[in-house]
């Protein structure tokens, strides 16, 4: 028998040869609900922000869930209900936090390129805090709050030059990425912002990148986060929070980044080592609260032996798993049933690959698997930017979305149909 697929996924296991999230069997939701289906653990979500609570037991800590990795209403409405804020990055991920029963005064808003109809919609709403990106944002901020007659709360984002050790996309600390005010800029822009009547300086930020999994990058922000405080501070502008954003990785391949309690716990040794041990706290997990609690599942439709490579196709596609593609990333693949070995059940190594046209519609590089057409394989750790970054390409409707809870399975968004697509499309007319 196949063991536990991955270390990080102690909500996905077999069970009499079958391959089981909580107590549903996945491939009773795969012929129910139809493939591809997207499939989340809920208590593997609590599992994950639990990690972060015991971090922070005893402290002044606000978890603001990063909605980018996924914002299934679902997945938000879990969040909202354990306390968490949000972090959003446009009007449409602010009216989901709305539509799923978030509290507006726990968001914030980050992003380089928010517009004055989204950053009116968000004073309107109330939000917690802007996260400005540049010096001719805080500007922008500053004549919409003011032509609203209010002052929007604001945190510079720092560039803080620190190496996250991470894929080059999603690395976003360095001096030549597009996040953050440089930092030898940063206690003139706060000096400029605290002369700005739109504005309220309320905090501080910083985020390094994505699927990190060392805890160095981590430090090295945080200290040069605490010198930047220090000089703000001393030129008379109080710092109510630090934002220390996301990023901490999950375990896709072997991956080993420290547990969320871990890490936080030498991070805040290094804060009251460096005397703002009782600092009120902001933090931005994305990956690491949604990641390993949610699988892909995809038939396969064919076998395609050749004289270099083999390839399985399966109906999932770079639409609805985008990271091998755009990042070459790893997903673990397995078999949804563990059928008995024999000659004729003898694995092959092979390219899992979907049927867009594209030579980049890969979900996996040489598998050794033993499948045959009309079985079911799941693709792992599927539960961060994979929906949330999928699309329509090649007019393929959006896979179906199930939430099991126990051995209960919740259908949280219909599989769209293809009439879906162009609803809002219109056609001239024959003859023009």
């Amino acid at each position: 028998m196949i063991p536990s697929p991955l270390p990080g996924q102690p909500q996905l296991h077999y069970r009499d040869h079958s391959l089981y999230l909580e107590g549903c069997r996945l491939s009773d939701l795969a012929r129910e609900h139809a493939t591809p289906l997207y499939v989340y653990s809920r208590a593997a979500m609590l599992e994950a922000l639990a990690a972060y609570q015991r971090g922070f037991a005893g402290r002044q800590v606000q978890i603001c869930y990063a909605m980018k990795a996924n914002s299934s209403l679902a997945v938000l409405e879990l969040f909202a209900s354990q306390g968490c804020g949000f972090d959003i990055v446009s009007g449409g991920e602010l009216e989901r936090v709305l539509a799923a029963g978030g509290d507006p005064a726990r968001v914030i808003f980050s992003g380089v390129g928010k517009t004055r109809a989204e950053m009116r919609q968000a004073l309107h709403a109330g939000i917690q805090c802007f996260n400005v990106e540049s010096e001719a944002e805080l500007q922008v901020l500053h004549e919409v709050a003011s032509g609203m007659g209010v002052r929007a709360p604001v945190s510079i984002r720092v560039n803080p030059d620190v190496d996250a050790r991470t894929h080059p996309y999603i690395s976003t600390g360095l001096k030549g990425n597009k996040f953050g005010v440089a930092h030898d800029r940063t206690l003139a822009i706060y000096q400029h912002a605290a002369s700005l009547s739109g504005l309220r300086v309320v905090g501080i930020d910083c985020h390094i990148g994505s699927q990190i999994t060392q805890e160095a990058p981590y430090l090295d922000a945080m200290d040069r986060m605490l010198d930047l405080v220090e000089a703000i501070e001393a030129a008379g502008i109080p710092i109510g929070h630090l934002d220390f954003g996301g990023g901490l990785g999950i375990d896709y391949n072997g991956d080993t980044p420290p547990a969320a309690d871990a890490l936080w716990a030498k991070l805040l040794a290094r804060l009251d080592e460096r005397g703002h041990g009782e600092r009120a706290l902001m933090i931005e997990p994305g990956r690491s609260l949604v990641g390993n609690a949610g699988v892909c599942l995809t038939e396969v439709l064919y076998l395609k032996p050749g004289e270099h490579k083999n390839f399985c196709i399966v109906d999932a596609a770079m639409n609805d798993l985008p990271r091998p593609a755009m990042y070459q990333a790893w997903h673990a693949i397995v078999p949804l049933e563990q059928a008995s070995t024999g000659p004729e059940r003898q694995a092959s190594v092979y390219d899992v690959v979907g049927p867009i046209c594209e030579s980049g519609d890969w979900l996996g590089r040489d598998r050794a698997l033993a499948v045959a057409p009309g079985e079911h394989l799941a693709v792992l750790s599927a539960g961060a930017y994979c929906a949330s970054m999928g699309s329509t390409y090649n007019s393929r409707p959006r896979p179906a979305e199930v939430l099991v809870d126990g051995d209960q399975a919740h259908l949280v968004r219909a599989r769209e149909s293809v009439g879906d697509l162009f609803r809002h499309e219109r056609l001239l007319g024959a003859g023009r």
